[in-house]
């Protein structure tokens, strides 16, 4: 059984409230909902965790580097900003998958820059909350031929 954790940045725990025209009517729960329905079915241990505070982030990575097979990251705003949580993706030694739910291309230039892209073994952005999905789905199968 392949253990992923998806990484959830700032005000993701606001998803269904703020920017519906971007982010989509579903909240955080709801992703979570399905998230854990996939991996039930498809033989995942699955870990979710979302915060606020970009040092509770950077823990949750640390930890993941002897708890996780694999790690997927949505760090909202602090994709652009955190040489802290890039530091701590550095330090691991498992695929970890970016993820953002609007293309960051299509917006404001600030977006375009990702600390985390270097570090990714892939990127999935612009699919909506449909992308956790996605990321869960890529990440079993790299896991699969990785082995």
């Amino acid at each position: 059984m392949n253990k992923i954790i998806i990484l959830n940045g700032p005000n993701l725990n606001l998803l269904g409230e703020r920017e519906k025209d971007k982010y989509g009517k579903n909240t955080l729960k709801d992703i979570e909902s399905n998230c854990n329905q996939f991996a039930d079915k498809n033989t995942i241990k699955l870990t979710m965790f979302q915060s606020n505070i970009e040092g509770e982030i950077v823990n949750e990575i640390q930890k993941a580097r002897d708890h996780q097979d694999g790690l997927v990251i949505n760090a909202g705003g602090y994709t652009h900003t955190s040489v802290a949580i890039h530091d701590a993706l550095k330090i691991l030694k498992i695929p970890i998958i970016e993820l953002h739910i609007t293309n960051i291309y299509k917006r404001e230039e600030f977006r375009h820059k990702s600390l985390i892209s270097e570090l990714a073994t892939g990127i999935i952005c612009g699919f909506g909350t449909e992308g956790y999905i996605m990321a869960l789905r890529a990440m079993k199968v790299y896991l699969k031929n990785e082995n």
